[in-house]
């Protein structure tokens, strides 16, 4: 049996690392990052596309820059950017976007949901891969803020400079130099320092945004941003972490559990509509629910039967399962409960999705499905679309093998505590116009709707400030039509807000 902690190392890592999870043959073969590092020229072509029910005219730049950023520590990096024509350029909102990992090419934000063409797959979570496409993407913000995705270095086709060890860019300070130090260039290189500066990250993505912040507002030559959008946040992953002890967290992880159950059809909906369902389960989680768990052994055997009665009510597991398990149930131990009974387990990523179970109690994650469409379709749109034909290979994700393989800082995994947030409140600070999203996947097993309301409210953040927002899917919940372009909708609120 598992431990907790290589549970919650589990969990979290998937959390982290889209693309780790993906086959072995999307991997870069070798154990190690690729350190070649070839100075490609630029490649530009020029395209046509509607977004946001605009016709756009727009240019597509693959190039890469480079950047130092101490003793030992240089890297070229190269970055996807698209931009308008026929706009002043100089004053144009621009947007940095980027996944997780800690180490993940961005490919999964590029052409999973936000750039100029998507990978399309059906409502129906069953579908075959076969029958999921790549197509124009009319739900890209494109026509209200310029896309510049970006790589890190010893992904995609980034790569660091002779002479520096990959390693120097496994931790969080420098993993985020990095970024900042290309943000800073790329203005500069495309003459855009008078262009507001949005941030997008992902999962871990988001981590890394909140520390970019904090690295931008500090020091003489302050960079103000204008605001950052944390999709599938992680940026409090210490507070929300499954430990046994941990009541908040269980609290935090109920309106997912019981999302999941009235997806399935395994909650008791009493003819309530999904918005319905999660208020009142948000209400209880909040209310009797955190009361009894922090009461623990203290709570009355009258009080432990209301509550298991009310989170059976919710989840679909058994009042009698509560019982026996201290009211708590963790979000990878309901992965394996819900559907116990017909040998399936949920995925992780999305648990819309569900596969069967092997002889051997485990099974790959189901979800995983949505990763290998973006992996299928990048290297035909490299070759077909944006023509980049380099011979050297676009590597999906870094083989780190453990969380002990990067630098957390004063701690040895992502659950020390680590205060990514105040990154984002000395951004806030330096810059008063500053505005934060928060968006989560309903269905995300990993990074759930709790932590990001935890996130928002306890933060210490104006209220006015942030916006926080839930969209139908998972992790990637981009995958879903209706919410890549709620995304894209969210998006241009964001830049163009008065």
């Amino acid at each position: 049996m598992k431990t907790i902690g290589s549970q919650l190392a589990l969990a979290f890592g998937t959390a982290l690392a889209l693309a780790l999870a993906a086959p072995a043959a999307a991997q870069q073969p070798g154990a190690g990052p690729v350190t070649d590092q070839v100075d490609h020229p630029a490649v530009i072509t020029h395209h046509q596309g509607r977004f946001g029910g605009q016709a756009v005219a727009y240019t597509a730049t693959v190039e890469g820059i480079a950047i130092s950023t101490g003793r030992n520590e240089a890297a070229r990096i190269v970055s996807f950017a698209y931009t308008r024509d026929g706009v002043d350029a100089a004053t144009r909102p621009v947007m940095f976007l980027f996944n997780g990992g800690p180490i993940v090419a961005a490919q999964y934000l590029h052409i999973g949901g936000i750039g100029p063409k998507r990978v399309a797959y059906p409502d129906d979570v069953r579908a075959a891969p076969s029958t999921f496409r790549l197509v124009a993407n009319e739900f890209s913000p494109l026509d209200a803020v310029d896309m510049v995705f970006v790589d890190p270095a010893s992904t995609g086709f980034s790569r660091v400079a002779p002479g520096t060890d990959p390693r120097a860019y496994f931790s969080v300070e420098a993993d985020a130099r990095q970024f900042a130090a290309y943000i800073r260039a790329w203005l500069k290189q495309h003459g855009r320092e008078g262009s507001p500066v949005y941030l997008t990250g992902e999962s871990y993505g988001t981590n890394r945004a909140a520390e970019i912040a904090g690295q931008l507002a500090a020091g003489p030559d302050p960079l103000p941003l204008a605001g950052i959008f944390l999709y599938g946040q992680a940026a409090n992953i210490v507070e929300y972490s499954q430990r046994p002890a941990n009541v908040t967290s269980y609290v935090a992880s109920l309106p997912t559990v019981a999302a999941i159950g009235w997806y399935h059809g395994r909650a008791d909906r009493k003819g309530r509509g999904l918005d319905a369902f999660l208020a009142d389960a948000r209400a209880f989680a909040k209310g009797d629910y955190l009361t009894v768990l922090y009461q623990g052994s203290a709570a009355s055997d009258a009080d432990k039967r209301r509550v298991a009665a009310r989170l059976a009510e919710y989840s679909g597991i058994p009042a009698d399962w509560y019982l026996a398990n201290g009211l708590k149930i963790s979000k990878e131990r309901y992965r394996a409960e819900l559907f116990k009974d017909r040998g399936l387990l949920l995925g992780r990523a999305d648990a819309r999705y569900t596969a069967p179970i092997t002889d051997k109690g485990n099974a790959p994650d189901p979800s995983d499905v949505l990763m290998q469409g973006v992996q299928k379709f990048l290297p035909i749109y490299l070759r077909d679309d944006l023509k980049v034909t380099w011979s050297d290979p676009y590597v999906p994700a870094v083989g780190i093998t453990s969380l002990e393989d990067w630098g957390w800082g004063d701690g040895t995994s992502p659950f020390a505590d680590w205060p990514y947030y105040q990154g984002i409140s000395a951004m806030m600070a330096r810059n008063p116009d500053f505005r934060l999203l928060i968006g989560n996947g309903i269905y995300d097993t990993q990074t759930t709707m709790g932590a990001a309301e935890l996130l928002a409210t306890q933060s210490g953040w104006d209220p006015a400030r942030v916006t926080l927002r839930y969209y139908d899917g998972g992790h990637t919940g981009y995958s879903v039509a209706a919410t890549a372009k709620t995304i894209g909708d969210d998006i241009r609120t964001l830049v163009r807000r008065p």
